[in-house]
């Protein structure tokens, strides 16, 4: 035998160590995700949502080195969006998701997307506070004002919304059984048109995202009451929360999170998601480019994320049956 030439055994267990590590990339690449991932936004481009997607879609994408896009599937309060995502069995599709998918649920349970049933979390992204405010022009300057008006005529007060079934709209409906007073909700196709009218005196009151009321409030044209964050906003200096005033149960914000349809992502895969989602909602850059469109991060996890999702429906689905709000 030449002492030179390598034995058998050992022959072996250097051809297996070079399989093992040949084997190694593969495993990595066979790791999720293996090709783009894509975050569908059910609204048009411009929104919270969809601003927090993108600037998440941009730091996500080198970090799970795969690209990342946004796409706008706007349609129906969300549900066009929301039904493409959850019909997705493609493994590499999210949903950023806002309450008005679980409203949308509430309202319509033929819709064809169940929340629960159809998506599992991967995380909370962001929320905006709701303003109550009234016109300039208005008498009124304060909550228990505002609710003295409208028990002096039943009725009477009306408030103007961005649409039925609207964040906007159900929160007017849970601020009216909260302090016992009779409105009347006046529905617009949106913010947009509803703003103008509001700042000319033509609705008594609404609640509003901050993004879109903040400049009309600066210039004197609107006024805020209170907002519906857990803490006082920046952008409204002076202006109290509804928690503060005695209405903990109006803390209502709009929020975006991130969801998967059920099933489609790899365990490790929606672990390490939740992981990236977290340390970047945490970062100076997030909460930076995120304060540009007036939202705050919120980083909660998975667990924390479905547990809120189960709360917001059961409050929805409560303002709903006790108010007789139905589906157009």
């Amino acid at each position: 035998m030449n002492p030179a030439a390598p034995s058998r055994r050992t022959a072996l267990g250097l051809v297996a160590s070079l399989a093992a590590a040949a084997a190694l990339p593969l495993r990595a690449a066979d790791a999720w995700p293996t090709r783009t991932v894509r975050i569908i936004v059910p609204f048009a481009p411009g929104g919270g949502s969809d601003l927090s997607a993108r600037a998440l879609g941009e730091l996500l994408g080198p970090r799970l080195g795969q690209q990342v896009i946004v796409e706008n599937k706007p349609g129906a309060g969300s549900a066009v969006g929301t039904m493409a995502a959850a019909q997705s069995k493609d493994g590499h599709t999210l949903l950023m998701a806002s309450n008005s998918m679980i409203i949308n649920a509430a309202l319509n349970p033929q819709i064809g997307y169940e929340p629960q049933r159809d998506f599992e979390a991967v995380g909370m992204v962001s929320a905006q506070p709701l303003v109550l405010v009234v016109p300039a022009t208005s008498a009124v300057k304060s909550i228990p004002e505002l609710i003295a008006a409208a028990k002096t005529e039943p009725g009477r007060l009306t408030a103007g919304n961005s649409g039925n079934g609207t964040l906007a709209h159900l929160t007017s409906e849970l601020f009216a059984g909260q302090t016992d007073i009779q409105i009347t909700p006046v529905p617009y196709k949106g913010e947009s048109a509803l703003l103008p009218e509001m700042i000319s005196g033509l609705v008594a009151f609404g609640f509003l995202n901050l993004p879109s009321v903040a400049p009309h409030v600066k210039s004197g044209r609107l006024r805020a009451l209170a907002v519906s964050s857990p803490q006082p906003v920046a952008d409204l200096p002076g202006v109290p929360t509804l928690r503060s005033l005695g209405y903990p149960m109006l803390e209502v914000q709009g929020w975006a999170a991130l969801l998967a349809p059920r099933g489609t992502l790899p365990a490790d895969g929606l672990a390490r998601l939740e992981e990236l989602l977290m340390q970047l909602l945490g970062s100076e850059t997030v909460k930076t480019r995120f304060a540009a469109s007036r939202v705050v991060p919120v980083a909660m996890d998975r667990a924390a994320t479905a547990q809120f999702l189960q709360a917001e429906a059961a409050r929805y689905r409560a303002v709903i049956k006790s108010r007789g709000i139905k589906a157009e």
